[in-house]
């Protein structure tokens, strides 16, 4: 009786983590991104070296990151500007963009 309830909560855990995941749409993410490539470029690729790549990102950091500068607890006076206006859809369709490019 103890494994099968263990098994259950196992895959019901399992279940639900897949369900918490990042969703974005990556296509949506691609057509946001335009306010982004003068800074991280058209590839996700940093045009200087004070911008980081985000091609290849991990989408949960990403997701992560934008809401951290949305919300000012991490600083940067541009990403701040930035990410204030990004809804959680958008922040996720960015993530799911950046994350589908290849790094370099």
């Amino acid at each position: 009786m103890n494994r099968t309830a263990l098994f259950a909560a196992s895959a019901l855990g399992l279940i639900v983590a897949s369900q918490v995941s990042v969703a974005g749409d990556a296509a949506a993410g691609k057509t946001k991104a335009a306010a982004c490539v003068a800074c991280h470029g058209m590839n996700g690729i940093g045009t200087q070296p004070l911008y980081p790549n985000l091609a290849g990102q991990k989408e949960a950091y990403i997701v992560q990151t934008l809401k951290g500068f949305r919300s000012g607890e991490r600083t940067n006076a541009i990403m701040n500007a930035m990410a204030k206006p990004l809804s959680d859809a958008d922040i996720e369709n960015l993530a799911a963009h950046f994350s589908s490019l290849k790094s370099q």
